[in-house]
């Protein structure tokens, strides 16, 4: 079993996701995300599914929160596209039941929006890769909810910190964890002098307001 210590996880996530590629930060020269969005942080989780290192880093880290925090936890699922193999690898660290969730039903066969066994009243915890706004996270959770089990929290690699999402997650009453996120990936970035210190305001401003920092490489 890998030895976790949660307290140094998020520096240790963060430090993984930097050395593979799967975080970038460039504060001065942003990426532009599909909505249009002017962001300093690039984001693509799916690349730690080609590091086998990294990616039982982090199954450890999910199955140390599970165990810590939510030991009654009967089921894992995880969440379209990202979530799912990290949840059958912590199902099976768990020796749990493993499920995914797509992002609607099917339009044929069994229409399922969610694969897997599962029974009414089932204790599910929710796998995710990364938590932007936490839409597509709370409307899989609403979906498991409806399915009549009980969601215990949704636990996900890493987070940009968007205080709507964090209310997002309050209003529905259900708890986020991370293995790590946007502050934790700045302080390592800055550790290892992948980013200047005079940038570390530019950073924090994009998180507490994304449209001011986006307005101001475009004026």
């Amino acid at each position: 079993m890998t030895s976790v210590n949660l307290a140094e996880l998020p520096a240790q996530i963060a430090g993984e996701l930097l050395n593979i590629g799967a975080v970038a930060l460039r504060p001065n020269d942003p990426f532009t995300w599909s909505s249009g969005m002017k962001s300093p942080i690039y984001c693509d989780n799916r690349l730690t599914m080609s590091y086998p290192k990294v990616r039982e880093t982090i199954a450890a880290g999910f199955a140390a929160v599970i165990r810590e925090h939510y030991p009654a936890c009967e089921a894992v699922a995880g969440i379209a596209t990202g979530g799912i193999p990290h949840a059958a690898w912590v199902a099976q660290k768990l020796d749990l039941p493993m499920l995914y969730v797509r992002d609607k039903a099917k339009g044929h066969g069994k229409t399922n929006q969610i694969e897997g066994h599962y029974q009414p009243g089932q204790k599910v915890v929710l796998i995710e890769d990364l938590v932007s706004t936490g839409g597509s996270s709370l409307k899989a959770a609403v979906a498991v909810r409806e399915a009549g089990c009980e969601v215990l929290a949704t636990v996900a690699i890493f987070t940009y910190e968007f205080p709507q999402a964090v209310q997002a997650f309050e209003e529905q009453g259900i708890p986020l964890h991370t293995l790590s996120g946007y502050s934790a990936l700045i302080d390592t970035a800055l550790q290892r002098g992948a980013v200047e210190a005079g940038d570390v305001e530019l950073l924090k401003s994009w998180r507490e307001n994304p449209q001011a920092y986006g307005e101001s490489f475009n004026s």
